[in-house]
């Protein structure tokens, strides 16, 4: 008794057509080019303006810092920063978004009774055309 196998053709040919279609229409792997993000922060009656920085992974960041009513800080987490700023004196921080998340930046400076609710957010994308 002969078994009969279907013609490879019937297997062969859809395998290559589908390896063929991936290939040409999968999103390039290439990053984005980074891009430097000048920012401008004023920290004042307990908030941060603007309260929420979004950037891309590997974009560099220069964030200037103003304080309009009293002493307060900028610490950001997963990152060594730790800055103080005084009003009328204005502080710039320089550092790249390496890894993607979400990171707070809090004030590190007790600037009265609601300081602990001095939050804002970074939120770094991956890096994909």
């Amino acid at each position: 008794m002969r078994i009969r196998r279907p013609p490879y053709r019937f297997v062969v040919v859809p395998l290559v057509l589908v390896a063929m279609a991936v290939v040409f229409w999968w999103p390039a792997s290439a990053n984005a080019n980074p891009v430097t993000h000048e920012i401008s922060i004023d920290a004042a009656d307990f908030a941060y303006t603007p309260g929420r920085i979004e950037v891309r992974q590997g974009d560099h960041v220069a964030i200037t810092l103003t304080a309009s009513d009293v002493v307060h800080g900028f610490a950001l987490d997963g990152h060594d920063i730790k800055v103080r700023v005084t009003p009328g004196i204005s502080e710039r921080i320089v550092f790249t978004a390496d890894e993607a998340g979400k990171f707070r930046f809090r004030c590190s400076v007790s600037c009265g009774a609601l300081h602990p609710f001095m939050i804002g957010e970074l939120v770094v994308t991956p890096n994909n055309p």
